[in-house]
C-alpha cells in the first residue's frame, strides 16, 4: 500500500493524513469548489478536483471519486466519517475495481446499517436488547396494538436511520397515529426508506458505546468505552474516556458483547457498537457504527493507540498486535464538538468568515480541525469547525483543562458552541457525572447561559476596576483630567 486517496474533506481528511504520511505513504486529496483553498488540500501529496460544491455534486460522487483514485494510481481509499463512510455499494465499488476499502467488508455495512437486520443479526448471540418488534411497520392499527403490548412511552425509529431522524418519541396512545406518520414521512426523506419500527422507551438513559478492532485472522478486541450521553437533537456533542459511571464489571461485560457483535457480521476493521445504560445499569445493543467515530480521539488519548494506524495495518491483512490482556486505561479525556451555531439561538447554523482564529495549546490539549483564519464556512457540509480534546491523568484535570482550553481558543467572525461546551463542563450535573441523555433538555436554555455570561461579564469588569485603583495607587495618578504640565503648556 504505498498510496491512499482520502475521500473525506477538512478535520477528518487531516486527521487521517497525518496519520498516512506517518507511515510513510503518499496521501491524495479530493476537493469540491468550496474546498479549493482548504488546508487539507494543501497538506496533501496530491489533490483532485471532483465537482461543484454540493456533496451530491462531489464527495458523495462514487463515479468521480473511483475516476480520481484510478487517475493517480491510489491503492486504497479512507473514507473518515459521513459521507460515503457507511456505503455498502461505494466499498463494493472499489473491491470489484481492485482497490483497497479501508473498512469492514460491504456485507458488515449492509447488515449494520440496517438497524433491524443488526438486531437480527445478533439475537442468538445472547446479547440484551429494548424490548420491541423486530421488523418494519407502517400499519397503523397493528402499531397500536404493539405499542399497547410493550407499554408506552414508546420509541418509533427508521430502521435506516441515524441522527435522530425518523425518530419520535409516544407517550401515549392518541399521539400514536400522527408520531407515526411524521417518523415515515421523515426517513423516507432522509433515507429514502420509510420502514420503521417500534421498541420500549428506555427513559433517562446513558449512551454508552466500545471500540472494537478486528483483523481478518479472527483476532478481535475492544478498547473500552466512550460516554456519550450530552446530546442535543440525538446528536453527541460531547463526549469522554472512560464513562464516569462503569464499575469494571459492566464495562468487561459490555466490551465482551461489543466484541460478539463484531462477530456475528464477522466485522473487519475499527468499529463501535452503541449501548444504553438504563437507571439500574442494565444495558442494551442500540446500533453498530461501521466507520470511524467523530469521538475516537477521546479512546487514543486514553489507550495511546492511533486508531488510523490500526485501520491502515489491518487494511494491510495485518495480524493484529493488541492483545485484550495488553490493554488497560490511563488518565481521562473528554471532547468537545465545536460547532458553527449559534448556542443563543437555538444552535441555528452562523455562517460567515473567521476574522479571528487563534488555536489553544497547552498539556494534555488536542486540537482537531480544518480551517485557518480568514476562511469562510461553506454551507453545503457539516458546520463543524473543530473536536477540542483534553486530557488529564483523571476527571477533573481533563475538565479543567478543557475549561482553559476553551477560554484560550478565541474565535471571532461567527458564532460557535464553545459558550454551550464552557456551560456544560462547569455544570454540577457533569462534574458530578449524574447525568444522562437529557441533559440539555434538563439543564440548559439560553436564559441559562446568559446569566452565565452576565456573570462573568461583571466579575471581569469588577476584577479591571480593582486592577485600575491599585495600579492608580502605585503610580500616583493625579484625579485631574489634565496634567499639571499640559495645563502650564496651554497658558502659554
Amino acid at each position: 500500500m504505498k498510496k491512499i486517496l482520502i475521500a473525506n474533506r477538512g478535520e477528518i481528511a487531516l486527521r487521517i493524513m497525518r496519520t498516512v504520511q506517518k507511515m510513510g505513504i503518499k496521501t491524495v486529496a479530493v476537493y469540491s469548489d468550496a474546498d479549493r483553498e482548504s488546508p487539507h488540500v494543501r497538506f496533501a501529496d496530491e489533490a483532485v478536483y471532483i465537482g461543484n460544491s454540493p456533496s451530491s455534486e462531489s464527495y458523495l460522487n462514487m463515479e468521480k471519486l473511483l475516476k480520481a483514485v484510478q487517475d493517480t494510481h491510489s491503492d486504497a481509499v479512507h473514507p473518515g466519517y459521513g459521507f460515503l463512510s457507511e456505503n455498502a455499494v461505494f466499498a463494493q465499488l472499489l473491491t470489484e475495481n481492485g482497490i483497497t476499502f479501508i473498512g469492514p467488508k460491504p456485507h458488515a455495512i449492509r447488515v449494520m446499517g440496517d438497524k433491524l437486520a443488526a438486531k437480527e443479526t445478533v439475537k442468538d448471540y445472547n446479547i440484551p436488547m429494548v424490548p420491541g418488534i423486530d421488523k418494519a411497520i407502517t400499519d397503523i392499527v397493528l402499531a397500536k396494538t404493539i405499542a399497547n403490548q410493550i407499554g408506552y412511552p414508546i420509541l418509533i425509529k427508521a430502521a435506516a436511520g441515524g441522527g435522530g431522524k425518523g425518530m419520535r418519541v409516544v407517550q401515549q396512545a392518541d399521539e400514536l397515529e400522527e408520531q407515526m406518520h411524521r417518523a415515515i414521512s421523515e426517513a423516507i426523506a432522509a433515507f429514502g426508506s420509510g420502514a420503521v419500527f417500534l421498541e420500549k422507551y428506555i427513559d433517562s438513559p446513558r449512551h454508552i458505546e466500545i471500540q472494537i478492532l478486528a483483523d481478518n485472522h479472527g483476532n478481535t478486541v475492544h478498547l473500552f468505552e466512550r460516554e456519550c450521553s450530552v446530546q442535543r437533537r440525538h446528536q453527541k456533542v460531547i463526549e469522554e474516556a472512560p464513562s464516569a459511571v462503569l464499575t469494571p464489571k459492566i464495562r468487561t461485560a459490555m466490551g465482551e458483547a461489543a466484541i460478539m457483535v463484531a462477530k456475528a457480521c464477522n466485522y473487519v476493521g475499527a468499529g463501535t457498537v452503541e449501548f444504553l445504560l438504563d437507571t439500574d445499569n442494565n444495558f442494551y445493543f442500540l446500533e453498530m457504527n461501521t466507520r470511524l467515530q467523530v469521538e475516537h480521539p477521546v479512546t487514543e488519548m486514553i489507550t495511546g493507540i492511533d486508531l488510523v494506524e490500526q485501520q491502515i495495518k489491518i487494511a494491510r491483512n495485518q495480524v493484529l498486535e493488541l492483545s485484550q490482556e495488553e490493554l488497560s486505561i490511563k488518565g481521562h479525556a473528554v471532547e468537545l464538538r465545536v460547532y458553527a451555531e449559534d448556542p443563543f439561538n437555538d444552535f441555528l447554523p452562523s455562517i460567515g468568515t473567521l476574522e479571528t482564529y487563534q488555536r489553544p495549546h497547552g498539556p494534555g490539549i488536542r486540537l482537531d480541525d480544518g480551517f485557518e483564519e480568514g476562511m469562510t464556512i461553506p454551507i453545503y457540509y457539516d458546520p463543524m469547525l473543530s473536536k477540542l480534546i483534553a486530557y488529564g491523568k483523571d476527571r477533573q484535570e481533563a475538565i479543567q483543562r478543557m475549561l482553559q482550553a476553551i477560554a484560550n481558543y478565541k474565535i471571532a467572525g461567527l458564532e460557535t458552541t464553545l459558550p454551550f461546551g464552557k456551560f456544560v463542563f462547569e455544570h454540577p450535573a457533569f462534574t458530578s457525572g449524574n447525568f444522562d441523555t437529557h441533559f440539555v433538555k434538563k439543564h440548559f436554555t439560553t436564559e441559562a447561559l446568559q446569566v452565565q455570561y452576565e456573570q462573568e461579564r461583571k466579575i471581569a469588569a469588577l476584577v479591571g476596576l480593582k486592577l485600575y485603583l491599585e495600579h492608580k495607587a502605585q503610580l500616583k495618578i493625579p484625579d485631574r483630567e489634565k496634567s499639571s504640565w499640559s495645563l502650564k503648556r496651554t497658558n502659554k
